[in-house]
């Protein structure tokens, strides 16, 4: 096997990227009596008469599980629990330097889903969060609902919601740069996984005019009889406009495109689309849409990459939508709180827009803090707050 040790990769990754830092100081016996036994035992007695005290007394209640099975790392595909582990990390440590929230990553050997399902309310205890990540679809849907039903507390999956509500900010934007509004827009989503749903989902919320989906099949319709439980329901709410056949037939006169599948759009396609369109071609590392070709047609364009501009990156929006929801300690993510962070992040940068910043740069420090007041405020309307 070749030496990696000196690619710089290897070299950031050797020993992991995190580790576990104490809050209190152990400087003598006292400190430890009191950190450790006997102390601790008073403590203990406290939260078993009153469990709401662990919110208090432990990091539960400020702590996310990063929780997936390895089967759709990035865009890797299934390569397992134990490689998917880097990853699970990085999200962990893209909580603490965006959201101020600390996260432990959770690999679980298993794939089925009544398995994963009982592991994770098992695990729920010892966390005020849970936060899904790359497990396929769409397993990730029932995984998802059965843990929201099944626990009080906030149940994310990042690939889905994340990526919905950075995506509904930059067009949010992209129409207001253009003087128009999301109900004069028609869009098109490529892709029927774990984002497009999301996308699709949200968009409706927020009142987009008409949106349509496509699989490897075509457009997602009624009349199909090849749907799975998660597009039917999809085709029950959207593509009002009734649109069947391709990708391609649907983009005519689209003013907007949103690719979540990977694969390649012929340019002939985009050509059709309507004049001033948005092209949100978020495929990585390869987007459906080259920039350089979406830009002989498209007014605003967005990709998955960071070495283009208007980079839609979920680490926007999940730091600051748990941060949120942990400051008031929530029983959930609703759909208000995820419109809410969408709005909010929009309205970082929107007094700046031009074409190439319709989203917020990661690293503005505004970000986090105007996504976790929207959050936490849009949870206490919901009536999902208990602080």
């Amino acid at each position: 096997m070749a030496d990696l040790s000196a690619k710089p990769v290897f070299a950031l990754h050797r020993g992991g990227k995190m580790e576990i830092a104490a809050t209190v100081a152990l400087r003598d016996a006292a400190d430890l009596s009191l950190a450790y036994t006997p102390g601790v035992a008073e403590v203990c007695k406290a939260i078993a008469e009153q469990p709401e005290m662990a919110d208090e007394f432990t990091w539960a209640s400020r702590v996310v599980a990063v929780v997936t099975d390895g089967t759709a790392v990035l865009g890797l595909g299934d390569i397992g629990p134990r490689a998917s582990l880097p990853v699970m990390e990085g999200k962990a440590i893209l909580f603490k330097q965006f959201g101020g929230v600390d996260a432990v990553p959770i690999a679980l050997d298993c794939t089925d889903v009544d398995e994963i399902v009982e592991t994770v309310v098992r695990l729920a205890p010892s966390f005020g969060g849970i936060n899904l990540e790359d497990i396929s679809a769409p397993r990730c849907f029932e995984i998802e609902q059965r843990l929201k039903d099944a626990l009080d507390i906030p149940v994310f999956h990042d690939d889905q919601h994340g990526t919905a509500v950075v995506t509904l900010a930059a067009l949010r934007n992209a129409a207001l740069l253009t003087g128009r509004k999301l109900g004069d827009l028609r869009a098109v989503v490529s892709g029927a996984g774990a984002a497009g749903v999301a996308i699709a989902r949200i968009l409706v919320e927020a009142g987009i005019g008409d949106v349509a989906v496509a699989d490897r099949k075509g457009v997602v319709h009624a009349g199909r009889d090849d749907l799975n439980p998660v597009k039917r329901e999809i085709a029950a709410y959207t593509n009002r406009a009734g649109l069947t056949g391709s990708l391609a037939s649907a983009l005519e006169g689209a003013d907007v495109f949103i690719g979540v599948s990977g694969g390649t759009v012929p340019e002939e396609a985009v050509a059709k689309m309507a004049e001033g369109c948005f092209v949100f071609a978020m495929a990585n590392p390869d987007p459906e849409i080259h920039p350089d070709v979406a830009h002989r047609y498209a007014s605003v364009v967005a990709t998955g990459r960071s070495d283009f501009p208007n980079q839609i990156n979920n680490v926007l929006a999940f730091p600051g939508i748990f941060a949120g929801a942990l400051q008031v300690r929530a029983t959930a993510i609703t759909e208000s709180m995820k419109l809410a962070a969408a709005e909010a992040l929009a309205s970082v940068v929107a007094d700046e827009l031009s074409p190439d910043r319709v989203i917020p740069s990661p690293f503005d420090p505004r970000v986090a803090p105007a996504v976790t007041a929207a959050v936490a405020e849009a949870a206490r309307e919901a009536g999902v707050a208990r602080s």
